[in-house]
């Protein structure tokens, strides 16, 4: 019996002593685990004996405290009224986009502790909403600044260069490098008055747009008159050239014709020239033939004289004789009939038959006599 009593104690004190670790593990052991966007340190005391982005590990609670800094990017919208250089009210709306570059150095300037007490890690102060407030409260006194010198239209129409001069001012802050902080982007979505200002301005805009509608038609009016003028012009110029062209060729076909009257002066010259010296050579020919022909009158009168004396102491019929001499028979028998002619009125009667006559011609008789 005493061993089982002692038995039955030992397993009740091993009971005990189970449900009390499970007590105490239930109550003080937890587990852990972080998303990649946020960078864990886990502190045993005040020493650091884990850090690095998305950790997951098992802790005990007493003696463990959790930072958990956020490293992903976040957006900072801001809504604000500023107050323009001609004492106009604005509304200036944008956005900030930061992430934490330095998690060590925003554990220090803020309280990123992770309550283990509270469902789903919270933290134990409102530390990390703060960071943006102070981000917008920076980028109210770059903007104040970036605003001051512009009046109400520079700075409706001015929204990109004071996001570029904000975000510039925010990044070399010094606050801003104190809490760890890069600022990736500032961007400023719109620049508006107040409601009145914002009619009156559309008033004002709407004249000017009606005016330079009127100056655009009278530039177009003026631009068509001024065209039409040009193509006047041109015309006339053409016209002008036409006639310039005009009296050009009128011009060459006179000098043309000029030149061939003159041509045809030189040419009727030389054929005159031509002509004259053709009938000085003839002149000369005619000359040179006159006493040619005169040498040769006179040759042949010295030679008739000559022969004339030769026959001068002869009788008339040896003449005759010697004149019949070379004679062929016709003209013999003319000159028979021509004696006969001349003794015609001592001759009764005399006839002459055509046989006759052939016979003393020594030609053959026609077939129509």
């Amino acid at each position: 019996m005493e061993g089982i009593l002692r038995l039955l104690v030992v397993l009740a004190a091993l009971g005990l002593l189970l449900w009390l670790l499970k007590v105490l593990i239930w109550n003080f052991m937890r587990f852990a685990k972080f998303a990649p966007n946020r960078y864990v340190f886990r502190y045993k005391g005040e020493k650091i004996t884990e850090k690095g982005p998305g950790l997951s590990f098992f802790y005990f609670a007493p003696t463990t405290s959790l930072v958990a800094v956020p490293v992903s990017s976040e957006d900072a919208p801001f809504m604000l009224s500023e107050t323009s250089a001609d004492f106009q009210e604005l509304t200036i709306q944008g956005q900030i986009t930061y992430r934490v570059s330095d998690p060590a150095q925003a554990a220090k300037m803020l309280n990123y502790t992770i309550d283990i007490e509270r469902p789903g890690l919270g933290y134990q102060s409102d530390d990390p909403q703060k960071l943006p407030e102070r981000l917008i409260t920076l980028a109210l006194v770059a903007i104040k600044a970036a605003v001051k010198n512009l009046n109400l239209k520079e700075a409706i129409i001015s929204s990109d260069d004071i996001a570029r001069k904000v975000h510039q001012a925010l990044s070399e802050h010094e606050m801003v490098h104190a809490l760890g902080v890069e600022v990736l982007g500032l961007s400023v979505a719109a620049i508006r008055p107040t409601p009145e200002t914002a009619k009156a301005l559309e008033a004002e805009t709407r004249e000017g747009i009606l005016q330079e509608s009127d100056q655009a038609i009278f530039q177009r009016r003026n631009y068509a008159v001024e065209q039409e003028r040009i193509i006047r012009e041109s015309e006339l110029n053409t016209e002008l050239a036409v006639e310039k062209k005009n009296r050009e060729i009128q011009e060459s076909k006179l000098e043309t014709r000029r030149l061939a009257m003159k041509k045809d002066m030189e040419m009727q010259e030389e054929r005159l020239a031509f002509q004259i010296s053709q009938e000085e050579k003839n002149q000369a020919l005619i000359d040179l033939k006159s006493r040619n022909d005169k040498a040769m009158a006179d040759a042949k009168a010295y030679a008739l004289k000559a022969v004339i004396a030769a026959y001068e102491n002869t009788r008339p019929e040896v003449l005759k004789v010697l004149a019949n001499a070379g004679l062929d028979s016709g003209r013999l028998l003319a000159q028979a009939f021509q004696g006969i002619a001349d003794q015609a009125e001592k001759i009764g009667s005399l006839n002459i038959t055509p046989d006759l006559l052939n016979a003393l011609m020594k030609t053959p008789p026609s077939k129509s006599s």
